[in-house]
């Protein structure tokens, strides 16, 4: 995608949506910082589920410390991995009390050096809390980038580089979410919308689909 396209495609999905939000559901930049790290290979409403009566009780990091693992562990056991979850989330917390002072830092060194948190996690946390213009490449960001040819690459921190470096930077603030819920509800991995999609004509996705009826 050359980069008229890639503005156009921006605009419109900003049009049609200005003040897009991710669809976990959190209550401060730790309990994102939570939310985010149970999500790994689970879905947001079922994360969401686990922590409805979780994130009433557990606000910092003390507090889910003063929790403890396994009454963690009884709240999450309903997603995939709980286990190993509960475990990085106990040694986060307790590393954002001895370290941190019980805050969510916004750095990215500092964040992936926390148990459970990767790049994705660290990216989407710096991005939905302290409005740092970062790209958290999931599985739906990696294939929007590769279908549409607006960044492509084998790795995600190779479509997240070339996201970085195309998106315009107006458009960075919430391209993250603009994408994920693309590619969640519209650019699907086995039957993509094209006939439905409000940018199909500038993305080069050569095998596109009718409107579905």
């Amino acid at each position: 995608m050359n980069k008229a396209a890639i503005e156009a495609f921006f605009q419109r999905l900003s049009d049609a949506n200005p003040e897009p939000r991710g669809e976990l559901n959190y209550t401060n930049p730790y309990t994102l910082l939570v939310a985010v790290a149970l999500s790994a290979q689970a879905t947001d409403i079922g994360v969401n589920k686990a922590t409805e009566k979780l994130f009433q009780i557990v606000a910092t990091p003390q507090d889910m410390l003063n929790l403890g693992e396994e009454a963690l562990i009884g709240h999450v056991r309903t997603i995939g991995l709980y286990r190993g979850k509960a475990k990085n989330i106990m040694a986060a917390a307790r590393i954002l009390v001895e370290k941190h002072d019980g805050i969510v830092p916004n750095d990215q060194t500092a964040l992936e050096e926390l148990p459970g948190v990767g790049r994705k996690t660290a990216n989407v946390v710096r991005n939905i809390a302290f409005g740092e213009p970062t790209m958290a490449v999931d599985t739906h960001i990696f294939r929007l980038g590769n279908r549409t040819g607006m960044a492509t690459g084998k790795t995600t921190l190779a479509v997240e580089k070339g996201l970085l470096k195309k998106i315009p930077p107006r458009f960075m603030n919430h391209a993250h979410h603009w994408l994920i819920l693309h590619g969640r509800y519209i650019c699907k991995a086995r039957k993509p919308r094209c006939g439905d999609c409000i940018v199909n004509d500038l993305c080069n996705f050569k095998d596109k689909t009718p409107a579905t009826v």
